[in-house]
This record gives C-alpha cells, structure tokens and sequence, in this order.
C-alpha cells in the first residue's frame, strides 16, 4: 500500500515540476518576445519567468486551493437561504445591512435608534 501512495506522490511531483516547467517557458517566451518589442524592457532568463509567474499568482489568482471553491460556498449559503422563513431572512438582511453600510449610514440609523 506504502508503495502505491510513493508512486501517485511521485507522478504529482513529476507532473508539477513539468508544469511549473512549461508554464515558466511560455511566460519566458511571451516576454521576452513582447516587452523588449514594444517597451524596450529587457529580456528575462526562465528562473525570473518562474518568479514573475508566482508573483502574478501571489497577486492575483492567491492559493485557495482547488478549482470551484467558491461555488461550493455559494451552493450552501443559496440551501440556507432557501431553508429560511421570511422573519429569518429580513433579520439576516438587517443585520448584513449593519456591517456593510457606509459609517454615515450606521451612525444615521443608530442615531434614529436611539
């Protein structure tokens, strides 16, 4: 069994190291045949193509984890909702309101409040 969870750990670090390859060889190129053309940047080696691709992925996509994270989310808030009576959901509607109105508002409705 040892022997079976080594090789599937194998084959994902040989598939990543060749994605991580392919996807730093396709940024190499694109640069260094794009930014020198119409910016006059100088061109890059593969390691900096390699840093500027986890740098955009640091900015810009982040490490969430697996594709359609989010859609899971958004499926059990949509069941939840649905679940609730009208009373629950207005009450939830309040209270969401209270965190994200601008201050002024905030400050307007507790003021009324009062």
């Amino acid at each position: 069994m040892k022997r079976y969870w080594m090789f599937r750990k194998g084959k994902f670090l040989l598939w990543a190291v060749v994605a991580i390859a392919v996807f730093g060889l396709v940024v190499m190129g694109l640069w260094n045949w794009l930014m020198p053309a119409v910016f006059g940047w100088n061109e890059i080696g593969f390691l900096q193509a390699v840093g500027l691709l986890l740098l955009s992925k640091i900015l810009f996509g982040g490490f969430r984890g697996p594709w359609g994270y989010g859609m899971q989310w958004r499926q059990r808030m949509k069941e939840r909702w649905e679940r609730m009576t009208p009373e629950e959901r207005e009450k939830f509607r309040a209270g969401f309101r209270g965190h994200c109105a601008p201050r002024s508002e905030t400050e307007n409705s507790q003021v009324q409040a009062d």
